[in-house]
């Protein structure tokens, strides 16, 4: 079923010119590409859980960061990768669908909040 669901996810993905998902297995590494940030994503089956691991850097001299997050059935996370002012921000989702994690190719996503400077924000 959890198959079935992804080829699903795919072909959904494929049809609608949105961004591909791939399906990973424990312990496989997924590369990320977010404009000038890469990384990599790779999950661990726990007790508690399935420990999603996410470290991304934009480039080999800079300081990584990595995104640790313990995922059940249904449960989502977003990473986001803002850009320049009026550019939309690069975003990757990964999914824990059932016995299945889905981490999603990065797409440009419009911020629909309204772009306003840090005082511009304060003042209102």
């Amino acid at each position: 079923m959890t198959r079935l669901f992804t080829a699903c996810l795919l072909t959904g993905f494929a049809l609608t010119g949105a961004s591909v998902a791939a399906e990973l297995e424990p312990g496989s590494g997924h590369n990320v590409h977010l404009a000038a940030v890469d990384g990599v994503v790779y999950y661990m089956v726990e007790p508690d859980g399935y420990r999603v691991v996410a470290t991304l850097a934009s480039g080999a001299d800079a300081l990584p960061i990595r995104v640790i997050s313990t995922l059940v059935p249904g449960q989502r996370l977003l990473i986001s990768v803002p850009r320049s002012v009026g550019q939309p921000s690069i975003d990757f989702e990964i999914l824990r669908n059932g016995d299945a994690l889905v981490v999603s190719d990065p797409a440009a996503t419009v911020d629909l909040v309204g772009e306003v400077s840090a005082p511009g924000a304060l003042e209102k």
